[in-house]
C-alpha cells in the first residue's frame, strides 16, 4: 500500500508540473466565481477536518519519542506535523480543482455511470470516516466519560447526536451555509483563544510563540522526505488526502473566479499552509511547555471538533444524496433522517471495527485518477481541451 500511495504522490507532482507548463497562464472560471479572498476562505473551511483540532496534541509525543520512532529524527515534531497536513499535500487538491474547473466540463469523465457510482462511494465512505475520527479521539480529550474496559455510552451518545444533527442540517441548504461560516469562525477563535491562554502561563512569554514559528523551516529543508511515505502512519495520512481530493476539487472548482492556473496553485498551497502553521505552532507551544489542557480546554476543543464534523458531514451527505436521488423531496424528512442516519452510523461502526479503512478509499481514488488519465489520453474529446497557455515560451 505504501508503494501505491508513494507512486500516487509522484504522479501528482508530475501532473502539477505538466499543468503549470501547459496551462499555467490559462484563465479559470468556475460556475459560481467569487473574489480571491472569498475563494481562499471557502478553500480553507472546506478542507477543515476534526483531526486538525484533535490530532496534534496526541501526535507530538509520538514524533518526539525518537527511541521508538527514529524515522522522525530528521525534523522537529512541529515540522513533522505540518508536513503531514500542509503545503505539498494541498498540491493534490490543486490538481483536482484545476481538473474540475478546466477539463471535466469538456471531458465529462465523471458523468460516466460507473465513475459516478465510484465517486459517490468515495464520498459516503469518507463521510463516515470523518465521524469515526471524532469518536476515536474522544477518549483522549474526555477521559472522564470513559468506562474503562466497558463500553462508554457517553462517547456513543456524542457520536450519534453529531451524526443525526449533521443529517438534519443537510436537509436544507441554509444550514450548510451557516455551518460553513461557523466552522471557520470557531477555528480562528479557538486558535486566538488558545494562544492567549498559552502566553498567560507563568513560564511562557509572547516571544516564545515567535521563536516557535522558525521550527517550521525544518519542513522546507527536508521537503523531499515528505513526498514518499515515511512510515505506515504517513501513508495513512496520504491515503486520507487522496480520499478527500475529489470532493474538495469538485466543491472548490465552482468558486474559482477569474484567476490563472498559476495563481490558483499559489493560493491553494500558500494560504491554507500559513493558517495551519500558525495553528500548529500554538499547539506545539502548549505541548513543549507542558500546559495542562484537561477539563474546560479539552471540552472546548471537542466542541469545535464537533462543529467541524457537522460542517463536513452535512455538505457530504447533501452531495451524495443529491447525486443518488436519496433526497428529502423523494422520501420525506422522517425517512430521509432514518436512511442517512442508519447508513452513517453503520459505516462509522465498520470503520471503528476496521472492516473498512480509509487507505482503501484513498487507493480507490488513485485508481479513479489513473482511469481518468487513460480516458484523457484516448478520449475523442481531447480536441476540446483548453489551448496551451504555458508559463514559459518554448
Amino acid at each position: 500500500m505504501s508503494f501505491l500511495v508513494g507512486s500516487g504522490m509522484l504522479c501528482i507532482l508530475l501532473v502539477v508540473v505538466l499543468i503549470l507548463l501547459r496551462w499555467g497562464r490559462l484563465p479559470l472560471h468556475g460556475k459560481t466565481p467569487v473574489a480571491s479572498w472569498i475563494f481562499v476562505a471557502i478553500l480553507f473551511t472546506s478542507g477543515l477536518d476534526v483531526g486538525l483540532v484533535m490530532f496534534p496534541l496526541t501526535e507530538f509525543p509520538v514524533y518526539d519519542n525518537l527511541a521508538k520512532n527514529s524515522e522522525y529524527a530528521f525534523a522537529n515534531p512541529l515540522a513533522i506535523e505540518f508536513g503531514f497536513w500542509g503545503f505539498m499535500v494541498w498540491a493534490i487538491y490543486f490538481v483536482t480543482c484545476f481538473y474540475f474547473c478546466a477539463l471535466e466540463p469538456r471531458l465529462q469523465f465523471f458523468r460516466i455511470r460507473w465513475v459516478k457510482w465510484l465517486n459517490n462511494a468515495v464520498i459516503i465512505g469518507t463521510c463516515a470516516f470523518t465521524a469515526h475520527l471524532l469518536f476515536a479521539n474522544l477518549s483522549w480529550y474526555l477521559p472522564s466519560l470513559s468506562a474503562g474496559d466497558d463500553v462508554s455510552y457517553g462517547y456513543f451518545a456524542i457520536l450519534g447526536l453529531t451524526i443525526m444533527a449533521a443529517v438534519y442540517s443537510s436537509t436544507e441548504l441554509k444550514y450548510v451555509k451557516i455551518l460553513s461560516v461557523t466552522s471557520g469562525a470557531v477555528f480562528f477563535a479557538l486558535a486566538i483563544g488558545l494562544g492567549i491562554y498559552a502566553v498567560q502561563q507563568p513560564n511562557i512569554a509572547a516571544s516564545d510563540y515567535l521563536s516557535t514559528l522558525p521550527l517550521l523551516t525544518d519542513y522546507f529543508t527536508h521537503l523531499y522526505k515528505f513526498v514518499l511515505p515515511i512510515n505506515d502512519y504517513h501513508a495513512f495520512y496520504l491515503f486520507w488526502w487522496f480520499a478527500w481530493s475529489i470532493m474538495i476539487g469538485q466543491f472548490t472548482a465552482r468558486f474559482v473566479g477569474n484567476m490563472q492556473a498559476i495563481t490558483l496553485f499559489i493560493h491553494m498551497l500558500l494560504w491554507p499552509s500559513i493558517s495551519l502553521g500558525l495553528w500548529f505552532a500554538v499547539l506545539y507551544l502548549i505541548y513543549i511547555n507542558g500546559v495542562d489542557t484537561s477539563g474546560l480546554i479539552n471540552q472546548i476543543m471537542v466542541a469545535v471538533g464537533i462543529v467541524f464534523v457537522l460542517n463536513s458531514l452535512d455538505s457530504l451527505i447533501r452531495l451524495y444524496s443529491d447525486n443518488l436521488n436519496l433526497t428529502v423531496e423523494r422520501y420525506g424528512k422522517a425517512k430521509y433522517l432514518l436512511l442517512h442516519g442508519v447508513l452513517m452510523l453503520s459505516l462509522t461502526t465498520l470503520f471503528g471495527l476496521q472492516f473498512i479503512r480509509i487507505q482503501w478509499i484513498g487507493a480507490l481514488v488513485i485508481g479513479i485518477g489513473l482511469c481518468c488519465v487513460i480516458y484523457l489520453s484516448r478520449s475523442p474529446h481531447r480536441g476540446r481541451l483548453p489551448a496551451a497557455q504555458s508559463l514559459v515560451k518554448l
